[in-house]
């Protein structure tokens, strides 16, 4: 059983910050409301704490 964490672009990257932008390519967003699976690991949460106001979370489980 792994933690996967489902996320999805809800605003715009338009006028943010760079750092914004690269962290939001990082993750794999690059247009509005695109989704992305990630496995949950620390990396990736501090990817997501630095745009959580961009983006919408759902943890999932998936069962292999």
């Amino acid at each position: 059983m792994s933690q996967t964490l489902k996320i999805t672009l809800v605003k715009s990257m338009i006028g943010r910050p760079e750092k914004h932008r690269k962290v939001l390519k990082g993750m794999g967003l690059t247009k509005m409301n695109k989704t992305v699976e990630l496995e949950d690991t620390p990396s990736i949460r501090g990817m997501v704490n630095k745009v959580v106001h961009l983006v919408s979370v759902e943890e999932c489980t998936n069962e292999a």
